[in-house]
């Protein structure tokens, strides 16, 4: 796997927060079989099964919160890391209504902690600091929204991820622009993805480890909102653009220093009733019923993203359409629970496969 991406990232130092996470797992299992350095900056596993103790990766593991800057500099500093993935995040929309300030703080505070470490480590060449296609502020509209488009938020998780965009656009104007003359200027990208899905993710209050539970005890999901309309894609799909993305930072390309969406095309669009009914196919005895809470907050009933600058400029493409990408998660699942397997190796050989078949610039 060392040649791909050019093989960029081959004996790099790779610093990634939020590594014990569903997303950063995945990303730090990709990046060490590519010959990376890296070291994981994040908060003690919460979960339990979690994909990245079952992973067992050599990583440099630091657990320790983001909110705290001096830690985070000591990490830095030791480690000397010439690309950030910043992943690191209260993640789930629901925890957002309960716990406000913690949200703000972590989303907010901590991403200008990591984009303060990277103005003051002489190491780093790039950043790619990952916030969500809920930065927008959604009108509910039929077609994706670009990059352009304003950030919003109606809870404190979509808020707080606008915030974090806002923050990496000043620091990019005020300290890493050509026009500043700061000593150190890494080039530093956002990027926005739709919802993910993989094995792996036992995330409380999320559809997919909802339904893993459940199956795997022969009980029924319930399900509290079948409309909900969400642009599905395996955890793979983004991650390929991330670390794209990241190639052309590292190579110096200052017009990616820039915001960007990953999604997948229209037609993997789907309601949460239908990816029930199709993950169904694949997972035999799966039942659900439709429960909605008695106290209803709000959650965006239509959600897509515009993903035509990462075609056209970047030249990232999806792999696995939502059908490949819901059977996949589903049969990680089946092997987990039925044989005990992590067949995260297995995924992530078969996508990069799929990817070399159609000739994806990245894959070679």
């Amino acid at each position: 796997m060392e040649s791909l991406f050019s093989g960029i990232y081959q004996d790099r130092n790779v610093l990634i927060t939020g590594h014990t996470g569903f997303k950063g797992s995945w990303l730090a299992f990709w990046l060490g079989n590519m010959g990376a350095k890296v070291c994981g900056y994040s908060l003690a596993t919460d979960t339990d099964p979690n994909h990245y103790s079952l992973l067992t990766l050599g990583t440099h593991s630091i657990i320790a919160d983001i909110r705290n800057f001096q830690e985070l500099t000591k990490c830095f500093q030791v480690f000397q890391p010439e690309i950030v993935f910043h992943l690191a995040a209260q993640a789930l929309v629901r925890r957002s209504y309960r716990n406000p300030f913690e949200t703000f703080e972590t989303n907010v505070m901590g991403t200008v902690n990591v984009l303060e470490a990277c103005r003051i480590a002489d190491s780093v060449r790039a950043v790619v600091i990952v916030t969500s296609d809920k930065c927008y502020q959604n009108n509910e509209w039929e077609w994706g929204y670009r990059e352009s488009d304003p950030m919003g938020g109606h809870d404190p998780y979509s808020a707080s991820k606008g915030c974090a965009e806002l923050v990496t656009a000043a620091y990019r104007d005020s300290f890493f622009s050509k026009n500043t003359e700061a000593k150190n200027q890494p080039l530093i990208a956002t990027v926005r993805a739709g919802n993910v899905i993989g094995g792996g993710d036992w995330a409380e209050d999320r559809l997919i480890p909802d339904i893993a539970r459940a199956a795997s005890r022969k009980e029924t999901v319930k399900i509290r909102n079948p409309k909900a309309t969400r642009p599905w894609q395996h955890v793979l799909e983004p991650l390929s653009g991330y670390l794209m993305l990241g190639q052309r930072l590292l190579e110096g390309s200052r017009a990616f220093a820039n915001a960007w969406n990953f999604g997948p095309s229209d037609n993997d669009t789907l309601s949460v009733r239908k990816v029930l009914e199709r993950i169904q196919i694949h997972w035999k005895g799966l039942d659900f019923i439709f429960e909605p809470n008695e106290v209803q907050l709000h959650e965006a009933g239509l959600l897509k993203l515009d993903s035509s600058r990462a075609r056209q400029r970047l030249g990232w493409r999806p792999v696995w359409d939502c059908a490949q990408a819901l059977e996949q998660t589903a049969k990680w699942y089946q092997a987990f629970y039925d044989q005990g397997l992590v067949s995260t190796g297995d995924d992530l050989a078969a996508y990069i496969e799929a990817a070399r078949a159609r000739e994806l610039l990245w894959s070679k």
